[in-house]
């Protein structure tokens, strides 16, 4: 049942959020600090990928494959690329570095994909919790980079993006970025105070969440945005559990605009633009005219703008940015944000066949 009055208070949000989702958003910089902490602690040693970096992994862990490539934009030297399926694409050679970022470490998939990297010769790295992807990578002699145990696997992006970034300076494939992190888990404390539960109710991240209840949302990003578009999407899925899309600008604007025409009499669907300033100058008159052309149709539209000065800070203000509104957004709705209990459905009958 929705609750479109409920103060999005720590007191409000606990009564629904029973596993306390909410204060593993808020710790994102503190996880940030921790993840490098715990990169380093691998000892990596330095060596050279000519074929660049795959990150192998589902869900949470994916996603910080993704926000990585997003964070090093144009600083990244080789390609940086996501494998998000049983095994490796078919071009990997063992001139490509794998990172396999399963954070149970029991992802049947990570697991294809950690054998095939070995069947292949390429060099690996892992990023888990524990599990059986580590006890392989310990016996096989394969660097393990910990993550912190006792969170869902999508509270653990900012670890494996950590990783990846890590993984990708020592390969060849971008340059370090450890001042940048901690200087982004500094403003990003700044923002948990300014978008965090203790905010006013009309703060940023309250109001839209507000102004999405009762929508299906639809992210679109360009550039940077495009895996935090993703991200938003699949926040909204787990802790809200509502049905949420994606798409890319200016892709989106040669097929779905179209789309957009038909949308009211469908249902209630809320657009939300995430943009960032270093992104081709002709995105921001995209944006805002692609906004004019869906409002009539759209159930509300919405624009937001990366925060901060490095790469690492923006993508990661949208990251909390979004989780927080996700949480918000299932407390709004009277849903528990922590239990994904059609994936648990899935993963016993996959075990039964």
């Amino acid at each position: 049942m929705t609750m479109t009055n409920l103060e999005l208070d720590r007191d409000s949000i606990g009564r629904i959020d029973t596993t306390d989702q909410l204060t593993d958003v808020l710790a994102i910089p503190e996880h940030l600090r921790d993840a490098l902490w715990k990169a380093e602690s691998a000892q990596l040693s330095e060596w050279d990928s000519p074929a660049g970096l795959v990150v192998a992994g589902m869900g949470g862990s994916a996603m910080g494959g993704a926000l990585a490539r997003a964070a090093l934009g144009d600083t990244a030297s080789r390609p940086i690329l996501s494998a998000r399926a049983y095994g490796l694409p078919p071009w990997t050679t063992p001139d490509t570095t794998v990172l396999c970022a399963s954070y149970s470490g029991d992802t049947e998939e990570t697991l294809a994909a950690y054998e095939a990297a070995g069947a292949l010769g390429a060099t690996r790295v892992v990023a888990t919790s524990g599990g059986k992807l580590a006890e392989l990578a310990r016996a096989d002699g394969v660097p393990v980079i910990p993550v912190a145990g006792g969170l869902q696997p999508r509270a653990a992006v900012a670890y494996i993006t950590v990783a990846a970034l890590e993984v990708a300076a020592r390969c060849g494939a971008g340059p370090r970025c450890a001042s940048d992190i901690d200087v982004a888990a500094e403003h990003l404390e700044e923002l948990v105070v300014e978008w965090g539960p203790e905010a006013a109710e009309d703060s940023e991240a309250k109001a839209l969440a507000r102004g999405l209840v009762g929508t299906v949302p639809v992210l679109y990003g360009a550039g940077s945005t495009t895996a935090i578009a993703y991200r938003w999407k699949t926040q909204f899925n787990e802790n809200a559990k509502i049905p949420a899309f994606c798409h890319e600008l200016p892709e989106a604007d040669h097929n779905e605009l179209v789309g957009w025409a038909g949308a009211a009499e469908l249902g209630r669907f809320g657009a939300v633009f995430l943009e960032d300033s270093d992104t081709h100058p002709r995105i921001a008159d995209r944006v805002e005219l692609t906004e004019g052309l869906i409002r009539d149709a759209a159930a509300g539209t919405f624009r937001v703008q990366t925060r901060g000065t490095t790469s690492v800070e923006r993508v990661f203000s949208l990251v909390l940015l979004g989780d927080l509104v996700s949480v918000y957004h299932a407390a709004l709705r009277g849903v528990d944000p922590g239990p994904v209990a059609l994936i648990e459905q899935l993963k016993r009958q996959l075990a039964e066949r």
